[in-house]
């Protein structure tokens, strides 16, 4: 029971980071800051704290799938067992592929958009002739921002 707790208390942490971060805080940022360059360097900093805290979340949940026991109870418990192992196996696939968005996204697609960042100068990506690749990089990074949004959803609802 006191994992099940915990594992919600994660699911929730981790879901909940996501959509403030991802949803609240970097759309905020670029409706209220004249300053685009600037909005976009803070929004950066809050998703690589994203990052960090997700794979963080990830790792925890990771421990309390694998600590909870599926074992046999007793003769009749084979139904029941049955479908927590599914369930485990369910969550684990959710959190192993919610870490993966995680690694693609902060690891492979942000590095690449920084550096676009950082040749384009003060006058900021936008700007410069990197504008159609960064595009592109930012869409395919919102799409598996989006993936790893709702796959939270679930996992906190599957807890």
């Amino acid at each position: 029971m006191l994992l099940a707790r915990t594992r919600l208390l994660v699911a929730t942490l981790w879901a909940g980071s996501l959509w403030a971060v991802g949803y609240l805080a970097a759309p905020t940022l670029f409706a209220t800051l004249s300053d685009r360059v600037l909005a976009g360097t803070i929004a950066a900093s809050l998703f690589t704290n994203q990052a960090w805290l997700s794979i963080a979340c990830a790792l925890v949940m990771l421990v309390l799938l694998w600590a909870t026991n599926t074992g046999t109870v007793g003769i009749f418990a084979g139904p029941a067992v049955n479908m927590a192992a599914k369930s485990r196996r369910n969550l684990l696939l959710i959190v192993v592929v919610m870490l993966a968005c995680t690694l693609v996204s902060h690891f492979g697609l942000q590095p690449m958009m920084a550096s676009l960042r950082a040749a384009a100068g003060p006058g900021g990506v936008m700007e410069g002739a990197a504008r159609n690749e960064f595009g592109i990089l930012h869409g395919i990074s919102s799409a598996i921002y989006l993936v790893q949004s709702l796959l939270a959803a679930w996992l906190v609802v599957k807890q």
